[in-house]
């Protein structure tokens, strides 16, 4: 499709209606999703719900009581007009302290022989970019990140893990990402991080939202185990 030709707009049912930017993975498509949910988070629309944004596209919410798909659909069409000419919201950047390799990483030698690198050219790279949070999803506070350098990027596991520790660093494509919880997974573990992504107590529950971004840093094991103890 042609640029012209975006946003779509479809429905999800008979309560959401799916925007979408584009067709792919890109910055400035998940910009513009970004722009619309700020847009709509700024005005409190009696019936209309959670927008929920995606890499490409956005899920909003609505109460069918109160709103008709093609009203919400004129509703949302406004809002992406005032979305073209609203500054996002300056981004929060995130540091995230890693501990790459051994018992963190199992998974970094392999992604060094595959990207044809030493470990510490893998460590270097990951941890010299800044990673866009382009959306949530997966388990609670999972942020999926990118892009990761080409260079690095390295496929999913063949076959999943069954328990991946809550902390753990990835990669899958040019994608990274951190695990908030202990869970199966098929991303290439890095490293590990002592800071809790999702805590059901706090508010917010998470420790990155989409639109943020981060910024690994890498730390010792023995600063891993201060950190995780809180000191």
């Amino acid at each position: 499709m042609s640029a012209d030709e975006w946003p779509r707009y479809l429905p999800v049912g008979d309560a959401a209606l799916l925007v979408e930017f584009g067709d792919q993975i890109d910055e400035a498509v998940n910009r513009r999703v970004h722009a619309l949910a700020q847009v709509l988070a700024q005005d409190t629309v009696p019936g209309l719900g959670e927008a929920v944004p995606t890499y490409r596209s956005l899920l909003v919410h609505y109460n069918p009581l109160r709103w008709d798909y093609q009203g919400v659909v004129s509703l949302v069409r406004e809002q992406v007009q005032r979305a073209k000419v609203i500054p996002l919201a300056e981004p929060r950047l995130v540091a995230i302290p890693t501990v790459y390799g051994g018992e963190f990483g199992p998974d970094l030698e392999y992604v060094a022989e595959h990207s044809g690198l030493s470990v510490q050219e893998v460590v270097c790279i990951h941890c010299g970019a800044v990673y866009r949070v382009f959306m949530m999803g997966f388990t609670p506070g999972f942020p999926y990140l990118g892009s990761v350098d080409k260079a690095i990027a390295t496929p999913r596991l063949a076959t999943p893990r069954t328990r991946v520790p809550a902390g753990s660093v990835g990669i899958a494509g040019l994608q990274t990402g951190i695990y908030p919880i202990e869970s199966p997974g098929g991303w290439q573990i890095i490293g590990r991080t002592p800071l809790t992504l999702f805590d059901p107590h706090q508010d917010p529950p998470t420790l990155l939202s989409a639109g943020d971004q981060v910024r690994f840093v890498p730390i010792s094991e023995a600063e891993f185990e201060r950190l995780s103890r809180g000191h």
